[in-house]
């Protein structure tokens, strides 16, 4: 195999990874909350041969002295994008967007045997029976939300409507109310992006976790920006997504066509007699 298909195969396998990111951004175009990624490259190590042998008499060149190979592409980053999404009226009182950016609210999901805290910013709740007359404030998969500390929130089912009041306080009728658990994260990047539209922190985090994100509670709960009766839709522009896609795809036509043409070449030279 020639360098030729060596930068061509590498770079093929970056591709493919971005057009994953792509066709899960596209296939999340209706998901509430859902943020998009997005892929940069970056130009693999190259190899320089220095060919001159008089470099001082290179006298006006403009670029730099000798010969350099590349290796192909990689993907440098996925990040986050976490621009605000279209807000959609729903009317149901269970219903809480977010209208400020990188805010999330705090869920506890079950893995392996064990709850763990996530994060998301779909805010389409529901409610479940627990016993008696007592209810459980979860998501549409039935996952518990957390108020600010952490703790699974409950109420009576006779306690009456539920309103929102600034600083994303429930009042659940006349007799109760609960700060619901909400995180501002300072650095998207540094989180792990899980299924059913959820985020973690990773579990050995490069920086430290308060860098990453800080519990928003006591007089910071003022920065919350939460609507009801409100859905916050996906950021992924469909036909953005699509034009990305197509020059994907015409990248990786390219690179397909450089290991066919690095075969007929080869193929040249071994059949000279």
């Amino acid at each position: 195999m020639n360098r030729t298909m060596i930068t061509a195969v590498n770079t093929l396998g970056q591709l493919q990874q971005k057009l994953d990111i792509i066709s899960h951004n596209m296939s999340n175009v209706d998901t509430n909350g859902y943020k998009r990624r997005e892929a940069t490259f970056a130009e693999l190590i190259n190899q320089q041969s220095l060919n001159m042998l008089r470099q001082d008499q290179e006298i006006g060149r403009l670029t730099p002295p000798g010969i350099r190979v590349g290796a192909g592409a990689k993907i440098a980053q996925s990040q986050v994008i976490g621009s605000q999404g279209s807000l959609q009226t729903t009317g149901r009182q269970l219903d809480f967007a977010f209208t400020k950016e990188n805010q999330f609210f705090k869920v506890l999901v079950q893995e392996d045997g064990q709850g763990q805290v996530h994060y998301t910013r779909d805010g389409a709740f529901s409610v479940t029976p627990v016993n008696n007359n007592e209810v459980m404030l979860v998501t549409n998969e039935g996952h518990p939300v957390l108020d600010e500390n952490d703790n699974i929130i409950t109420f009576s089912s006779e306690n009456g409507p539920i309103s929102l009041r600034e600083g994303g306080v429930l009042t659940i009728g006349e007799a109760q109310t609960v700060n619901l658990g909400v995180v501002q994260v300072n650095r998207p990047q540094f989180l792990e992006q899980k299924g059913a539209n959820f985020f973690t922190l990773p579990a050995n985090p490069a920086v430290p976790e308060d860098q990453i994100m800080r519990n928003l509670a006591a007089l910071e709960r003022n920065e919350i920006g939460l609507q009801q009766s409100t859905l916050e839709k996906s950021n992924v522009d469909f036909a953005k997504e699509m034009a990305e896609l197509t020059n994907v795809q015409r990248s990786y036509q390219f690179q397909s066509r450089a290991i066919s043409l690095s075969d007929q070449m080869m193929g040249l030279v071994n059949g000279i007699r």
